[in-house]
């Protein structure tokens, strides 16, 4: 018995919100000081190091639920599965429902029982939950899936990733230009079938690193509300990404038997686009191989960073045909890999 996707979905919000957008922003360092470049400047600097010349922000009248309901019918119609047979309905995110122009998160009830309510699923066995695992929660609970199948435990499992990161950004801080929103979802199921989930690894590093991402208030000292934001420590991310997921990869890697050259895609947590250039050339040096053209496909310069969304959507798009230049065939290898808040770092090896 294997464990495979039989269906994937995403969502992608039609709202675009290009660079040039952040050009009236009045940007402030962590002390409260005005930050000392213009604005197109800090912009132009961006672009070159993230890669994101755009990202995508969800209608004031959805949710984080909303999007990941969206993206779970469409992968619940790409595997033709009848969804009373689902056993699991597990939702990766980090920060619930925040409706538009409000203060406060909602996470009762779980956003996976709001998408299976929104899905009119009845049977009482379904069983919905969420993850809470930074942005690679998406990857961990496809990791949990293939446990409860594997085990015995569920025979199809509904995984979802989805973030509306638009909704928890201060707009005074650089790094609020990094953040979108999306969805992305898929059906997993045992099978017998080749292929699948060959191997999985997971790690926290919790002892100095448990708060290189946060919630914080505004770098902008003079608002009084206390409302809180997402915030990073950005260099000693970039350094414990460096540092860490490239070995995390080859552990995995090397646990499924599958040789490097045989490994098509690495489909990389779309977080920053130097750093995932960075990783996967360190991680191929490890093998004292040359990073392949065309190995890593990126989506974030159209779509930003929308944290648990990211792989399954550039899943999608890939296996889909429709991220240009690259493409996924049945008995393809690739890697699933993620870096994000706890810190947490996980990867899949999988078969098409």
């Amino acid at each position: 018995m294997n464990v495979k996707i039989t269906g994937i979905g995403s969502y992608i919000p039609s709202e675009i919100a290009k660079n040039e957008q952040f050009g009236n922003h009045h940007f402030y360092n962590e002390d409260g000081t005005r930050f000392g470049q213009k604005n197109d400047t800090i912009i132009a600097k961006f672009k070159a190091i993230t890669g994101i010349d755009e990202r995508r922000y969800i209608p004031k009248n959805l949710n984080t639920s909303d999007i990941a309901t969206f993206a779970a019918e469409k992968a619940i119609k790409d595997s033709g599965i009848d969804k009373e047979d689902l056993d699991y309905i597990i939702v990766a995110h980090n920060y619930g429902d925040v409706k538009h122009d409000s203060a406060q998160s909602d996470t009762v009830p779980s956003i996976a029982t709001r998408v299976k309510h929104n899905l009119k699923i009845q049977k009482p066995t379904c069983v919905a939950y969420d993850m809470l695992f930074g942005c690679p929660g998406w990857i961990e609970s496809m990791i949990q899936a293939n446990a409860f199948i594997k085990s015995g435990i569920a025979k199809k499992c509904l995984v979802i990733g989805a973030e509306a990161l638009s909704r928890v950004v201060d707009p005074h801080d650089r790094d609020s230009m990094i953040y979108s929103d999306g969805a992305g979802a898929a059906v997993v199921e045992a099978t017998d079938e080749e292929g699948g989930i060959l191997s999985h690894f997971s790690a926290t590093y919790a002892f100095d690193e448990a708060h290189f991402i946060y919630f914080g208030e505004s770098n902008n000292l003079e608002i009084k509300d206390k409302r809180r934001y997402i915030k990073m420590y950005g260099r000693k991310i970039y350094e414990f990404a460096l540092n860490r997921v490239p070995d995390a990869m080859k552990t995995c890697l090397d646990n499924s038997g599958i040789g490097i050259d045989d490994v098509k895609k690495i489909l990389i947590h779309q977080a920053n686009e130097k750093m995932d250039e960075a990783i996967i050339n360190r991680f191929y040096k490890l093998y004292d191989k040359p990073t392949p053209d065309k190995i890593m496909p990126m989506s974030i310069g159209k779509l930003g960073n929308s944290s648990v969304a990211t792989v399954p959507t550039l899943y999608d798009l890939v296996l889909n045909g429709e991220l240009e230049g690259h493409s996924l065939n049945k008995g393809d290898v690739v890697i699933l890999a993620s870096v994000g808040a706890g810190m947490n770092i996980n990867a899949i090896v999988y078969r098409v």
